[in-house]
């Protein structure tokens, strides 16, 4: 299923510090420099998203972004044995123009490559495998008591979407993408919701988003319909914002970040009212990424207390709705297999793939070279993940 994002956001040139810049080296504050700022990311050159997407959070260009601050204490990621796969990872990683590959297995590092001249210490952005961190903040607000229920109408938080039609939806359906309210994501068409929403002037005091999203009409009832949705996200995350009363980066780092041991800050990418965009754009490093895997793989527990409610992780990552497609489905921002696999997506090649019964997780960093939803690369990304999850099968039938 195509997955497009809102980053008409991020094609705005703004003011960074000297020191930033010239941290960079000069090549890639020459292809940074010459970025178009009259068209959104998606449109950009392989060379300028190769230079751009390591740097998102931190140049005189794009956005403006706010610290995920990490703990003290880094969860382990002690060494395994090599995995012996049956394909050529080096020919895989130049099909995906990979920047980062990590596999862990049983909590221990059994791959971990580098590509595009990228490497364990840089942050690399997420694109939509930022929805499924919103997702379990939306978990870790009910526990904490700020969201009382997953059915809950959105308009209890956002007082402001009264009357609209998403004055009938709930949390759940938000999380589901099954709002039954109009929403265009096709990139390709300047007249799509995806393309107006950002040049959108908003009434004094509401969001710009809400004030976009409420005028939107209803096309099926809530809950009948799956429909990709980048601005549901982005509305989920205002929606944690005024329950918790807490930036996302903040609630972030308080919740999961410190908490489940990520050894480097992160930063998340505002929008230009200085909203967190809940469905796009946490920069973090590669051994992170796979870190929340981790921490999700061992039931996002934070000691001896899950972060969630008793029965919520299992919720989200397991098929809440059919998306079309023979054995997959979605839970709760969380793209499903039948298998009881799940994985988090984003655009040109990011994700983190998580098996339970193999207590895998499977973290990757790309640009893709065929574009943002480039098909031969995700169907190779799967055979990836099929090759992987064959390995483990055979290393346990030899034992």
């Amino acid at each position: 299923m195509i997955r497009k994002l809102a980053l008409g956001l991020l094609a705005v040139m703004l003011v960074g510090t000297a020191a930033t810049w010239f941290s960079l080296d000069k090549e890639t504050r020459g292809v940074l420099a010459a970025l178009p700022t009259n068209r959104d990311l998606l449109f950009w050159s392989q060379r300028q998203r190769d230079a751009a997407f390591r740097a998102l959070d931190r140049l005189p260009v794009l956005a403006k972004s706010r610290v995920i601050p990490a703990g003290g204490t880094p969860m382990p990621l002690p060494p395994g044995p090599p995995l012996k796969l049956s394909l050529d990872l080096d020919a895989y990683m130049a099909g995906q123009r990979s920047a980062a590959l990590l596999v862990l297995h049983g909590g221990r590092l059994r791959l971990e490559r580098y590509g595009l001249d990228f490497d364990a210490d840089g942050r690399w952005t997420s694109f939509s495998v930022a929805k499924s961190l919103t997702s379990t903040l939306v978990g870790a607000a009910i526990r904490d008591g700020h969201i009382r229920s997953m059915d809950d109408k959105v308009s209890t938080y956002i007082p402001q979407m009264k009357g609209s039609a998403y004055d009938e939806v709930s949390i759940r359906q938000l999380l589901t993408m099954t709002s039954g309210v109009r929403w265009n994501e096709d990139y390709a068409d300047p007249q799509s919701d995806v393309a107006l929403f950002n040049n959108h002037q908003p009434e004094e005091g509401v969001d710009a988003l809400v004030s976009y999203l409420r005028r939107l009409p209803r096309e099926v009832p809530p809950g009948t319909r799956w429909h990709y949705s980048t601005g549901e996200t982005n509305l989920v995350g205002i929606l944690i914002n005024r329950a918790t009363g807490k930036p996302l980066a903040e609630y972030l780092s308080e919740k999961i970040w410190r908490p489940a041991g990520m050894a480097s800050p992160a930063t998340w990418i505002l929008s230009r009212t200085g909203q967190e965009i809940s469905g796009c754009c946490i920069q973090a490093a590669t051994r992170d990424f796979a870190r929340f895997g981790q921490f999700i793989l061992n039931g996002a527990m934070t000691g001896d207390q899950s972060l969630v409610p008793e029965g919520w992780l299992s919720e989200a990552t397991s098929r809440q709705t059919g998306i079309d497609k023979p054995g997959r489905g979605y839970g709760y921002q969380w793209w499903t297999y039948d298998d009881g696999s799940f994985a988090a997506r984003g655009i040109f090649g990011q994700g983190i793939f998580i098996d339970p019964k193999r207590q895998l997780v499977i973290a990757s960093n790309a640009n893709w070279g065929g574009g943002a939803t480039d098909r031969v690369a995700s169907d190779a990304r799967e055979a990836f993940y099929q090759a992987v999850q064959a390995a483990i099968d055979s290393e346990a039938a030899a034992r």
